[in-house]
């Protein structure tokens, strides 16, 4: 069995910052040393480069403010058997120097990251800020880049009502069926159920994790779990092994909203993680789509708080064909118009329906007496009769004109002895 070389030969090699292996293990390292979401982070990363950026750390050479973040982990390695452990789990880290990488979906995090303030007092705080992440840890047989290519996000609430899951189920399985990719966070409640949806629909979903990708969380959603990862992909930006301590969920927010074309809230509280993705994609320049509920369930104050927001922007929506309304290409993916009950009363004159209104529901009159009731002339009454009656919406009695009764449909007599 070969050596694994030690990380700081390995980067001080003289193809250390070409070679793509070595950016890997780079790679690797930082997402263990520096938690996600650090603009200060991001940007030294990007300046100095992979390699050379965990060159200064583990010398500890770095900015002062970028030391700071990593701390005692500069000391620490454990790259090589993050990468064995991830191997051994048929997981992979994709870098943005893979052709996998999503770059597309990602460079609206990129750009958000771009306008954040140089003064580090003055940045969104790590929890909020949109920034791009160093690495991803995949496990699943797709491609990342394929795979969220078409996606849409579907959250909400852990403690969701059957009303929500039944809506997050179906909205994920139609989306799915029509070759979408729902995007969602692994939990229970809403969560859960898009992703069943869209396994039920035979299609491929993400879950993005708030920790290692080898470890099932929540516990309960093992096999849904073990499920995508057969299927589709789970993603996280923490190495394997890594706890879901509480603070993570928000940092894995943004990229739920960045990896997707448009985040869709099922169910969400009045303080939610949900709110805080669908507000993360609004930053991002994503649509946001808010599934409406009973203004009297705690589970739908926090969707109709964001329809509320104007400056949000959120739209309302209630099927699949919607939700593609707000994603899909532009001109072609339009929701059909609401099916509407036709009514025989449509396209009437004015004379006719005040004939058919002063028209009796049971003994026949005649047309003089229904001209009295509409107050109109006998001509005019005879004018539209025979039209109202081809319509079938007034008969002859034999004495006079009525409302003519609703067809009956007889029901199919069965076959058998006569009684």
């Amino acid at each position: 069995m070969t050596a694994v070389p030690d990380l700081d030969a390995a980067l001080a090699a003289p193809a250390a910052e070409g070679g793509t292996a070595t950016v890997r293990r780079a790679r690797a390292w930082l997402t263990r040393a520096a938690e996600p979401g650090s603009v200060v982070v991001w940007r030294f990363v990007e300046r100095a480069g992979p390699v050379a950026a965990v060159r200064l750390l583990r010398a500890g050479r770095a900015p002062d403010a970028v030391q700071a973040l990593v701390g005692v982990r500069a000391e620490q390695d454990a790259s090589a058997a993050d990468l064995r452990r991830a191997d051994r789990c048929g997981a992979r880290l994709v870098i943005p120097e893979d052709d996998e990488w999503p770059a597309l979906a990602l460079h609206a995090l990129t750009v958000a990251a771009s306008g954040e303030r140089a003064d580090s007092g003055e940045m969104s705080d790590r929890t909020k800020a949109p920034v791009p992440p160093v690495a991803l840890w995949v496990r699943g047989p797709g491609r990342l880049v394929d795979v969220v290519d078409r996606s849409v996000a579907v959250v909400g609430s852990r403690a969701s009502t059957a009303y929500g899951e039944h809506v997050a189920g179906d909205l994920a399985h139609r989306l799915g069926e029509r070759g979408w990719t729902v995007v969602s966070g692994g939990a229970y409640g809403i969560d859960a159920a898009a992703h069943r949806g869209a396994l039920a629909a035979q299609a491929p979903t993400v879950a993005v994790l708030a920790c290692g990708i080898d470890r099932v969380y929540p516990s309960g959603n093992g096999a849904l779990l073990e499920r995508i990862a057969q299927e589709g992909l789970v993603v996280s930006e923490w190495p394997p092994g890594a706890a879901p301590h509480r603070h993570r969920f928000l940092v894995r927010n943004r990229l739920i909203a960045a990896l997707t074309r448009g985040t869709v809230v099922v169910e969400a509280a009045a303080r939610s993680g949900a709110q805080a993705t669908a507000r993360r994609a609004g930053r991002l320049g994503r649509p946001v789509m808010v599934v409406p509920g009973p203004v009297t369930s705690a589970m739908s104050v926090g969707c109709h708080e964001l329809v509320r927001d104007r400056a949000l922007g959120a739209v309302l929506v209630g099927s699949a064909a919607h939700v593609l309304e707000e994603v899909g290409r532009l001109g072609e993916d339009l929701a059909p118009p609401p099916e509407v009950a036709t009514d025989a009363r449509e396209g009437l004159s004015d004379i006719a329906i005040r004939v058919l209104d002063a028209c009796p529901v049971r003994r026949g009159v005649s047309p003089e007496r229904l001209a009295a009731v509409a107050g109109c002339g006998v001509v005019q009454v005879l004018q539209v009769l025979p039209a109202l009656e081809l319509a079938g919406l007034v008969e002859w009695t034999g004495t006079g004109w009525r409302v003519a009764p609703p067809q009956r449909v007889t029901p199919p007599r069965k076959e058998g002895r006569p009684s």
